[in-house]
């Protein structure tokens, strides 16, 4: 009894380092499901998401005090190479709970049309340096649309900014806490602390650029 209250501890603590896409459809649910890491990407499992041919809504499910995301996106049919960005900026988000995107612009120089199928790759950082990944299938459609106000809600307390890269290298934030400057659009959220992710947390700067440096390599290595 006593290893089995502690498996269900241990289980409960990995599940809340962790991070869930709830739109569009991810893959699997990789909280629950043995065969799916969040540390690896698994092929196509069938289950696709209509999602509109200008970009869509994106809805996760985040588990950390705060946290960077980058998001992805691959054309095809089982997508191997996630070779476009969603979030020129990337994402320094703030808050365990929903953070909902109402629309994700998709790039100036990507055209899609009806039936086009795609998938979008997820990927955050946290504080120990260690990338988690969950993909979602996408078909875009001309009669699909975005989630409505209702659908696409926030939680208080969560929140996000856009991080902008300069040419040598160094990072300075986009926008501001609770929106999305600089990026592909000016995505907007709600609710929020009032701080920055990192800030919010007191970590080290001088380690925290040395994580984003290393992030930034492996995540943008990804669409050579």
């Amino acid at each position: 009894m006593a290893l089995s209250t502690l498996a269900l501890i241990v289980t409960a603590q990995l599940a809340s380092a962790h991070f869930a896409i709830e739109y569009p459809e991810w893959r699997a649910d990789s909280l629950t499901n043995d065969s799916y890491s969040q540390y690896t990407w698994p092929s196509s499992s069938g289950n696709r998401t209509d999602w509109p041919l200008t970009g869509g809504s994106l809805k996760l499910d985040l588990h950390h005090p705060w946290t960077y995301v980058f998001v992805n996106l691959g054309i095809g049919e089982n997508v191997t190479n996630f070779n476009y960005t969603l979030t020129q900026n990337f994402w320094n988000e703030t808050g365990n709970g929903t953070l909902c995107v109402p629309t994700l612009p998709l790039p100036a120089n990507l055209a899609v049309t009806d039936g086009t199928q795609a998938s979008i790759q997820v990927v955050t950082l946290g504080d120990k340096g260690n990338a988690l990944y969950n993909c979602a299938d996408i078909t875009f459609r001309a009669t699909a649309a975005a989630l409505n106000s209702s659908e696409c809600t926030t939680d208080s307390g969560v929140s996000y900014f856009a991080v902008s890269q300069e040419v040598n290298g160094s990072t300075s934030s986009g926008g501001s806490t609770g929106g999305s400057t600089g990026d592909n659009s000016s995505n907007s959220t709600t609710g929020g602390s009032g701080k920055n992710a990192a800030a919010a947390t007191g970590i080290n700067m001088t380690a925290l650029s040395s994580v984003v440096g290393l992030a930034l390599a492996f995540v943008f290595a990804l669409s050579v």
